[in-house]
């Protein structure tokens, strides 16, 4: 029902001008009315809302009256539409076909012809107080269903069993909570028959506390045991509150059991918790140094790795010039005087070595990128062999089982031997009294974990016979931080980084250990097809590749040695190159019309570093390829997808980098024929 028409007249009168009429007398009185044409519009007219209807005789007296019927039939029960039936000879004393109509409209009020306006306003007005009196008992229903179905809601919500009693304490009538809590039908919990299923022990206490209660004409309230249908004894907190008649008299009580047994265990749990305060406090203070302890090797961690990080960029940039110098050295000279080769030779590789340790400082402080490539895992652990043995000691026998013919994985050959040497350590310190470590090779063709592919693992297990560790121990060994060992033995690292690295290459790490017995760690690394960066660089690494074509180069450097010692690499390659000290004169020299192939540009730099230069320039010349030279070897931010050579670098390795990068399909065809 629209409420703005809820108070107008309806006017259905099709002969003569009776409904102008009568629209104008009611509008003149204030009474808003509509006029309808046919009893179809009566009714969509009532169906819309309206205060009364006035309608002629004659309009019903041969009209379908279904509509109407089925209309009045269907009003909700606050509803008795008022009609004002205009007839030509009154009511049903002077009219008996009328009492049809009447039996029809049911409220309805009769206004015979020639009528006074002022009748039919009074009669209007009449109708519309009834009618106004009805909207109200709709209003008064509402609410009363408003305020059912929040009290139904509230019933739901109450986290306890529901139940009324009597003035005086008596159970009367169904009580369905109750007996679905208790299992007591009517007749068993009628009167005081519920008391049966309380505790012996607390029905005295619950009594006189409910008689308190009465007298005081206050909430109850309780908390007692109560045995339920399933038999068990079960705490519950009982509240009642008393409904009062008109006279202020109790009529009845409604209450709720809740069940707070658990609550109740709780706060034992919590009192017994509080009287070992002392105790608690004791291990809280440990388990807090203990905390505190791992914070700080945490801290000392990350300070290392950001001095390595910082040593790294500057030591490799000391060696960029040396180990350029040295590599155009003996290309030049290593052949024409043996002796000079020799020398050169070494300090190349004390160079190489260098790097290498810059590497694994890296690698301990976990700022080092994995650089995977394809890794013979007999070949490296030979090689590991004497570092191994006195690694741990003469106490301990070491034993190897390397089958032929074993596939390459894929790996950081760096991080991977850190890793065994980590695993062969912890095995010494397992073995105090001596014993024997073993160190096994094995090709497995399923995966070990169901998440992981089925493509092939080679699986390194390292065993000892030393103390083993039990299932707690066990369940915690690859725990950041965790150590049996004492302090300063050990940082708790070891097994955790080689964890972390098995998941990083695509493994998977398993550990088993038996007290009494020993431990058993097993380190799983996919295959690969790739022929391994060593038998490769072995082949090309005393050979520079011939570049395809001379370049033009953009070489970008602040740091002076650096960029003369690579301008003079380059040039000796054939290639053009232009210098700039900083990303700012490099853009200055390209909007200035300068036109490269390539820029080279590293990555530490002030005000703008490498990566933002490649920004910049791939902004202005997608097409320009940048070649990117860091002295540190860890993760560098913002240079995702950027071609990256690592400081100390040789002439070979900034050669295949360029080509790779410029030419990087028949770099790849050639490589392929190559392999072939």
């Amino acid at each position: 029902m629209i409420p703005h028409l809820s108070e107008r007249a309806l006017i259905l009168a099709p002969h003569g001008r009776d409904a102008h009429v009568a629209a104008a007398i009611l509008g003149e009185a204030g009474i808003r009315s509509l006029v309808s044409s046919s009893l179809g519009g009566l009714v969509a007219g009532m169906d819309a809302g309206a205060g009364f209807a006035l309608v002629t005789e004659e309009s019903l007296r041969e009209a379908d009256l279904r509509p109407l019927c089925d209309w009045l039939e269907g009003q909700p029960e606050w509803s008795d539409f008022p009609f004002i039936l205009v007839t030509h000879r009154g009511g049903i004393e002077r009219n008996p076909a009328s009492a049809r109509l009447l039996a029809v409209l049911g409220n309805v009020t009769f206004l015979e012809r020639p009528f006074h306006p002022t009748t039919l306003v009074s009669l209007g007005q009449a109708a519309l107080r009834g009618r106004r009196r009805q909207y109200e008992a709709r209003a008064r229903l509402a609410a009363l269903h408003d305020s059912e179905q929040r009290f139904r809601a509230a019933v739901r919500a109450v986290q306890g069993v529901l139940w009324t009693n009597n003035a005086h304490g008596e159970m009367e009538g169904e009580q369905p909570g109750w007996e679905s809590l208790t299992g007591q039908d009517a007749a068993e919990s009628a009167g005081f028959g519920w008391v049966k299923a309380l505790h012996p022990d607390d029905v005295q206490p619950t009594l006189a506390a409910w008689q308190e209660a009465r007298a005081a004409r206050r909430m109850f309230r309780s908390e007692h045991r109560l045995r339920t249908r399933e038999g068990a004894w079960r705490t519950f907190s009982v509240r009642a509150i008393p409904t009062f008649d008109r006279s202020g008299e109790i009529r009845e009580w409604v209450g709720v059991h809740t069940d707070v047994t658990d609550q109740r265990a709780t706060e034992q749990s919590l009192r017994e918790l509080t009287a070992t305060l002392e105790q608690r406090v004791i291990e809280e203070a440990a388990a807090r140094e203990d905390a505190m302890a791992k914070l700080h090797e945490a801290q000392k961690l990350e300070t290392i790795g950001q001095l390595t990080g910082g040593v790294a960029h500057d030591f490799n940039n000391l060696l960029m010039p040396i180990t350029g110098a040295l590599d155009m050295l003996q290309r030049r000279f290593g052949e024409a005087d043996a002796r000079a080769g020799r020398l050169i030779t070494n300090a190349l590789q004390s160079a190489e070595r260098a790097k290498l340790l810059v590497q694994r400082l890296l690698g301990f402080a976990r700022r080092q990128s994995l650089e995977t490539q394809a890794v013979e895992l007999a070949g490296l652990l030979d090689g590991m062999r004497d570092l191994i043995k006195s690694s741990v000691g003469s106490t301990i026998i070491l034993r190897t089982d390397f089958p032929p013919d074993l596939p390459q994985v894929l790996a950081d050959p760096h991080q991977l031997e850190l890793a065994i040497l980590n695993l062969c350590v912890n095995a010494r310190d397992a073995m105090p009294r001596g014993g024997t470590l073993t160190i096994e090779l094995a090709r497995m063709v399923s995966a070990p974990a169901p998440n992981l592919p089925d493509t092939g693992y080679v699986r390194v297990a390292v065993t000892d016979t030393g103390m083993g560790m039990d299932r707690e121990t066990l369940s915690r060994a690859i725990e950041p931080f965790f150590s049996t060992k004492e302090t300063g033995r050990g940082t708790g690292l070891g097994l955790s980084m080689v964890h972390g690295l098995a998941a990083q290459l695509g493994g998977h790490f398993a550990i088993d250990s038996t007290p009494g017995v020993g431990t058993r760690v097993e380190l799983w690394l996919p295959v690969t097809a790739s022929t391994p960066l060593a038998q490769r660089r072995d082949a090309d690494e005393c050979r520079v590749p011939v570049p395809r074509r001379p370049l033009d180069v953009l070489l970008v450097d602040d740091e002076q040695l650096v960029r003369d010692g690579t301008a003079a690499m380059l040039r000796e390659l054939g290639h053009g190159v232009v210098e700039a000290s900083g990303a700012g004169e490099a853009l200055d020299k390209l909007r200035e019309g300068l036109r490269v192939d390539l820029v080279v540009t590293d990555y530490k730099m002030p005000r703008m570093d490498g990566a933002e230069l490649a920004r910049h320039l791939h902004i202005s010349r997608p097409d320009l390829p940048v070649l990117l030279i860091t002295g540190y070897s860890g993760h560098a931010e913002g240079t995702r997808g950027l071609a990256r050579l690592g400081k100390p670098f040789r002439q070979a390795d900034i050669a295949v980098a360029i080509e790779e990068l410029v030419h990087p399909k028949e770099t790849r065809t050639a490589q392929a024929g190559g392999a072939a």
